[in-house]
């Protein structure tokens, strides 16, 4: 199974990476030839992560809701800050479905992910046993959130979740609930359902939902380069949010 979602998750990022590719192109002066500065290996394995994750999303959703729900292909970018030095805030996923609104974050990390001092960070530790400490997603989420928490109806659940897509992930069991694994995805949704169910509450629209999520989104190419034009003049600021 694995293999095959291998295969096919190459062929969507090279498909990705193409379709970036203006985003990689460096200034030269004036009369030198232009040309598109190599992929890193953090981009590739970032888009990697995406990739898998939203395959995986896309499979479990399918069994669980049929075609009652909406998972945009690609990034998602809210005007959560308007007139900000940092106006717009990228998501991953945004999967719309009758049981609730799920804001997720990929990782794409090896190691043993571990909570940290700040519950705003977790721990990574490598094969050499370096530990280092990044930012979680779910605090990479939290401003999303709550962002779109004030913009649309309260009767609609809203949550960030956190995926880690490595096969040589493992994840502590001291983290929180909302950080997993991607394997753990099927078992997560399908619980979020169960809840949702038991607490018969009214199953959430998802044409009109999607509709009102992009009155305060976008998915323009054009304004997803603008955003990572900024996060790349300011890499300090986001140092900790890494694939």
């Amino acid at each position: 199974m694995y293999s095959l979602l291998g295969i096919a998750t190459l062929g969507y990022v090279g498909y990705r990476l193409a379709r970036r590719a203006p985003r990689l192109r460096r200034t030269l002066p004036e009369g030198a030839q232009q040309y598109d500065a190599p992929a890193t290996r953090a981009m590739i394995r970032g888009e990697a992560g995406e990739a898998a994750v939203r395959s995986e999303l896309r499979r479990v959703l399918t069994d669980l809701c049929g075609e009652n729900f909406y998972l945009h292909d690609g990034a998602v970018l809210v005007h959560h800050a308007p007139g900000s030095a940092f106006p717009t805030a990228e998501i991953d996923h945004i999967a719309v479905t009758p049981f609730g609104i799920f804001v997720i974050e990929t990782k794409n990390w090896s190691g043993v992910i571990t909570p940290a001092a700040s519950p705003d960070h977790i721990t990574r530790i490598g094969a050499d046993g370096a530990a280092e400490v990044r930012r979680s997603p779910l605090a990479q989420n939290r401003t999303k959130v709550d962002f779109l928490n004030r913009k649309l109806p309260a009767v609609w659940p809203i949550e960030g979740l956190g995926v880690f897509a490595s096969a040589d992930c493992r994840l502590d069991p001291g983290l929180p609930p909302s950080l997993i694994h991607i394997k753990e995805i099927a078992f997560w949704l399908r619980l979020r359902r169960h809840e949702f169910s038991v607490a018969c509450n009214k199953p959430v629209n998802v044409r009109v939902a999607w509709e009102a999520i992009m009155l305060n989104a976008s998915i323009s190419e054009t304004e997803l380069e603008d955003h990572r034009k900024r996060l790349r003049a300011h890499p300090k600021d986001h140092a900790n949010d890494a694939v």
